[in-house]
């Protein structure tokens, strides 16, 4: 053997492995899949994120509006209470049965009064609508049906709500409610 080949050969020997073995070779590039892994679940997670804000604002939104159509329509149907006392509201005529006037639109439009010339922030004035009610277990007593109508920023933000009034000689008597759904 030559001097040369000897000495290669000690080199060889001395010197440890170098990490550019083939066991390491699986583990390069392994970084870019993670790092875009990374990547996209925070891209999803804040996207997630805009549209929970986005759908929290929307609520926000609707329920401001309802709650100003809501203190619209209770306060008309306050003012309205106090003008049937007083004797000022206008009021359709008597019926035997609960009244139900107040669920046909064309009744309900042309006998309707606004006790409020503009409510802040709401898109019309609310309105109010009585209707006296003959109470067959009471005839002595005068009873009326008070529905009232709020509105919020938009015609589509609507509240209505009820006041069954009871006057019966120095007494009254209210029955507050809120009307479900719409009815027209």
């Amino acid at each position: 053997m030559t001097t040369c080949a000897r000495r290669q050969r000690e080199i060889a020997v001395r010197t440890p492995r170098t990490p550019h073995t083939s066991r390491t070779r699986p583990t390069q590039g392994a970084a870019l899949p993670i790092v875009l892994l990374i990547s996209s679940m925070m891209l999803v997670t804040s996207a997630a994120w805009f549209e929970a804000s986005l759908a929290a604002a929307r609520a926000t939104a609707n329920l401001r509006d309802t709650l100003q159509a809501f203190h619209a329509a209770d306060s008309a149907l306050t003012l309205c209470a106090r003008s049937v006392a007083a004797g000022a509201a206008p009021v359709i005529a008597a019926v035997v049965a609960e009244p139900t006037g107040w669920k046909l639109e064309p009744a309900f439009t042309a006998n309707a009064f606004a006790p409020i010339a503009q409510w802040p922030g709401s898109v019309a004035a609310p309105q109010c609508l009585v209707e006296a009610w003959r109470l067959s277990t009471r005839p002595e007593a005068r009873a009326y049906l008070l529905t009232a109508r709020g509105f919020g920023r938009t015609r589509e933000s609507q509240v209505w709500l009820q006041l069954e009034l009871v006057v019966d000689g120095e007494k009254s008597e209210r029955h507050w409610r809120r009307v479900a759904a719409r009815p027209f």
